[in-house]
């Protein structure tokens, strides 16, 4: 990430954008670690991000995404007599009607209406908070069942292209850079054995037997805000990652995290498994939100969308621990050792579960 903002920087973007009244306070908010945001208190309570342009490197098209889908859904909920202040992030725009404004040091920012009398849980606290989250993200995509994902751009190429993932981690293995192909033999020969696996979500993307979608990518119960009274699950955020994709991706990607009944980089694999039940949970929430607009397809294709997320980020683990830990940020040896066999782990006991699961997206066909 760039230097931090000076008092100066942050002065110069907030005089760019529209807001009520005079700012009184602009203060470092929340526990993001990829942007900075800050909470802006005016004549009503903003926020100011700059985007890490490092991570996200066409924050343009980024920024040309969330307009988009925000404007839509906003649309949407209005129609269906929502509050979009409250259901949908309200984007600011600066004092020339542009969505972001960015400085001669390059800095990019945007702005957002703050959402009041909120809040959002980093773990599941309750099982209701799983259910909300899971109706939240169905809602998600109930709101845009109708919006052409093709227009948006993909700003992270590749970002769930399993089949080519699994290229380059056969390249990794291959060139066994680090001599650390001895170490996990056995983990490699699990994802060759699971190739066909990895393929099968955009095999049927390119038949037409599924729909390309809104996909938000990033699916995590703290990107839903819940109202701080009822606390039912009031708004998705995070748009960084929205792109063209699959609605069985976010859905998988939820329970690959969420369902998990240990940590994602638990050594003693003992404790490891699909909780079925926060499965049943997130699946009825989920679907209640949005079956009425899947395909019959994407229905019975959710338990194959937690597989392919759960290898599919394994695989990226081992990959990355055979070309010597230079993606993901480890705390020890072998971190990424012990995140692959993880997410291993997870899979072989959905396959003991798999009848199980088949039958649970099963209740919900029309």
């Amino acid at each position: 990430m760039k230097n931090k903002l000076t008092n100066e920087e942050l002065q110069n973007a907030l005089s760019r954008f529209t807001l009520e009244g005079e700012v009184k306070s602009c203060s470092p908010y929340g526990s993001g670690h990829i942007n900075d945001t800050f909470l802006v208190e005016a004549g009503r309570k903003y926020i100011l991000q700059r985007i890490n342009s490092e991570i996200f490197t066409k924050p343009r098209e980024l920024m040309e995404n969330v307009d988009l889908v925000c404007r839509f859904m906003t649309e949407e909920i209005k129609k269906q007599g929502g509050n979009p202040e409250r259901e949908s992030l309200q984007i600011i725009k600066t004092k020339d009607g542009s969505l972001y404004y960015e400085d001669e040091k390059k800095n990019f920012f945007r702005m957002y209406l703050y959402i009041t009398d909120c809040k959002a849980f980093d773990l599941v606290e309750k099982p209701e908070h799983f259910y909300e989250s899971a109706y939240a993200f169905g809602h998600f995509q109930k709101l845009l069942s109708d919006f052409p994902a093709e227009k948006l751009h993909e700003t992270i190429p590749h970002f769930h292209d399993s089949p080519q993932r699994f290229q380059h981690f056969l390249k990794a293995v291959e060139e066994d850079k680090y001599d650390r192909k001895k170490d996990c033999e056995e983990e490699i020969q699990f994802f060759l054995s699971h190739e066909k696996d990895l393929s099968y979500a955009l095999a049927l993307l390119k038949k037409g037997e599924l729909p390309l979608r809104v996909s938000h990518n990033d699916t995590k119960l703290n990107n839903v805000l819940f109202d701080a009274n009822t606390e039912k699950a009031l708004c998705i955020i995070d748009l960084d990652t929205v792109m063209p994709g699959l609605s069985i991706f976010d859905f998988g990607d939820a329970i690959r995290f969420g369902a998990n009944t240990g940590a994602e980089d638990e050594e003693d694999l003992s404790k490891i498994s699909l909780s079925l039940p926060l499965f049943s949970l997130y699946t009825k929430g989920f679907l209640e939100a949005c079956g009425s607009s899947l395909w019959e397809k994407e229905i019975l294709s959710l338990p194959e969308g937690a597989k392919i997320m759960t290898l599919e980020c394994g695989m990226r683990f081992l990959t990355d621990y055979l070309q010597g830990d230079s993606y993901f940020h480890v705390k020890r040896p072998r971190h990424n050792l012990d995140r692959a066999r993880t997410q291993i782990a997870l899979v072989k006991d959905m396959e003991k579960k798999w009848t199980e699961m088949k039958e649970e997206v099963q209740k919900y066909l029309p």
